[in-house]
């Protein structure tokens, strides 16, 4: 299971949920997959918001199969009853096989004609018995229908996967013309990277790894000086980091340290 904490503003408000890795063959498809499950009594909402991860998420639920694109603000989702979802979190090199173009998604969730990998999955996520066992079936399942059914990623689209991968882990890299140097490449191509396989630019996605990060310690480090952490991060002052706060997530810093408690 994976232990990034990144993506959900409230994880104590989470249902039951579960990052899995991809296996090898999916690797450079899939970055994780994600499984929740709720039940929840009657009458009763739970709303999860989210700062997502600059990228597109398909995801199988009950009724549907639907992809996610990139945002560009907070989202949130209410959840009600009994459920399920099981998500696969793209590489960009994926992207293209269910989008054209990744930005006629940006900010919106929509449906996918793809009945033989929602019956797969759905068929493993209804079976009796224990729930790891069924999660676990259900992402073989979802595995096996990537394989098959997404083409080898050529040599574009593994260098824009570097690209986002050095973007998420590397968080010295605050400016696109130091990505462009460690991936290598111009910064137009990294542009032109951003544009066809992710839909949102290079220097969004240094923003939102930089703000999922900044949640997060403020979150789970609640004496952290936010003066420094702003300055830890990269940002101008901390006024900087309020600001980006506000614009994205509609509160401050401060005042979602109270809140998260």
């Amino acid at each position: 299971m994976s232990t990034d904490s990144r993506g959900p503003l409230y994880p104590a408000r989470l249902p039951t949920f579960h990052r899995i890795p991809p296996a090898e063959p999916v690797a450079a498809l899939v970055r994780w997959f994600w499984v929740p499950e709720w039940h929840l009594a009657p009458g009763r909402t739970s709303r999860q918001h989210l700062i997502s991860y600059p990228a597109c998420n398909v995801v199988v639920e009950a009724e549907l199969v639907g992809i996610s694109g990139p945002t560009t603000r907070a989202s949130h989702r209410d959840l009600v009853g009994d459920g399920w979802a099981v998500g696969a979190l793209l590489q960009p090199a994926a992207v293209r096989t269910f989008v054209d173009d990744p930005a006629t998604v940006r900010d919106a969730y929509v449906s996918l004609d793809l009945p033989e990998l929602h019956d797969r999955v759905s068929s493993c996520m209804q079976r009796a018995g224990d729930a790891d066992e069924r999660r676990r079936a259900a992402v073989a399942a979802f595995t096996d229908w990537l394989v098959v059914s997404v083409p080898p990623p050529d040599e574009e689209a593994l260098l824009a996967n570097r690209m986002a991968e050095i973007i998420d882990v590397d968080s010295t890299l605050v400016r696109v013309g130091d990505v462009a140097d460690t991936v290598g490449v111009s910064v137009r191509t990294l542009q032109r990277l951003a544009r066809r396989y992710v839909g949102v630019s290079p220097a969004a996605m240094i923003r939102r790894r930089r703000l999922q990060e900044a949640a997060t310690r403020v979150r789970e480090e609640p004496a952290t000086d936010l003066a420094a952490l702003a300055a830890d991060l990269g940002y101008a002052d901390q006024a900087h980091l309020a600001g980006e706060f506000r614009r994205v997530l509609g509160f401050s810093p401060s005042g979602y340290r109270r809140e998260s408690r």
